[in-house]
């Protein structure tokens, strides 16, 4: 099992190889998902206060030349604009916790390295991040990110999480093998909170080509049932045309609900998947 400090590590190295994330909007725009009211402490341009330097701030944010005046640190504030609130899901039935045989990560530690690399970028410009269905409150800093790998590293009891208290942007990942029906009822009334969201959905190799060949035994992760097949690769058109159209009707879902579909296939480069994910995001900063 992959650590979340070694993922957070990776997510590091992702976040410095990507362009800045443009994520959020004008203040003179209407309000949005997650929006507050100016005068408050924030991510804009204006100049607000100076406040004391806390643990979980960003060593960047230091104002060195206001901090020489004395024997404390001070942040430079601005005046909030855009704090938004953006919440991650990380599938965590054992079909997605786990990996093919010679694969490095489970399907569920690539997609949790991917949102650590949307989160970092984002609670360093001050969003507020968190897991849904943890409970506990979203906040901004490296100590946001450490909960976040950790809560998402723990997942939440096999339980798909309630819709949050407040309207946020959503990042749900997971694999997405059950019937589209099934995930239309759960991501609906979430979907109905939060119009704002990305669905990741990742896959191992071995899901995508079905390479196998001969007598072969399949089995979920977590599910009762096995079948065996005689000649695997007989089966390979039909399986991956099944596929095909899972994907092409869970993107549908997604598209109705408003939210983007990003895909990801482990041991690919993840700096791609995470280039795809972010646009994915981008799109609703773009749309205020």
């Amino acid at each position: 099992m992959t650590s979340a400090a070694d993922l957070r590590a990776e997510a590091e190295r992702l976040a410095r190889q990507l362009p800045g994330m443009k994520f959020r909007a004008e203040a003179s725009e209407a309000a949005h998902i997650g929006s507050a009211g100016r005068r408050r402490a924030g991510g804009g341009e204006t100049f607000w206060q100076y406040r004391r330097y806390a643990q979980e701030d960003d060593a960047a944010r230091i104002d060195w030349r206001r901090s020489a005046k004395g024997d404390d640190l001070y942040v430079r504030e601005t005046e909030l604009e855009t704090a938004r609130t953006v919440l991650f899901w990380a599938d965590d039935h054992p079909g997605f916790r786990w990996k093919g045989e010679g694969d490095l990560r489970t399907k569920a530690e690539e997609a949790i390295l991917l949102m650590l690399t949307m989160a970092i970028p984002l609670s360093r410009e001050g969003e507020r991040i968190g897991s849904l269905g943890t409970g506990r409150r979203p906040s901004f800093g490296r100590r946001a990110v450490d909960r976040l790998a950790n809560d998402l590293l723990r997942g939440t009891g096999g339980r798909f999480p309630a819709p949050p208290r407040t309207a946020a942007t959503v990042i749900a990942a997971s694999d997405f093998y059950d019937p589209v029906a099934e995930w239309t009822a759960r991501l609906t009334p979430l979907a109905a909170k939060c119009p704002e969201g990305v669905l990741l959905a990742v896959s191992a190799p071995v899901e995508v080509d079905f390479p196998f060949e001969g007598r072969t035994k399949f089995s979920r992760p977590g599910a009762a049932v096995d079948r065996i097949l005689g000649r695997a690769e007989t089966m390979r058109e039909e399986y991956q045309r099944r596929f095909a159209a899972q994907r092409e009707a869970l993107e549908q879902l997604a598209r109705r609900m408003g939210w983007g579909f990003a895909t990801h296939v482990t041991g690919a480069p993840a700096i791609e998947s995470a280039a795809r994910l972010k646009a994915e995001l981008e799109r609703f900063g773009a749309k205020h």
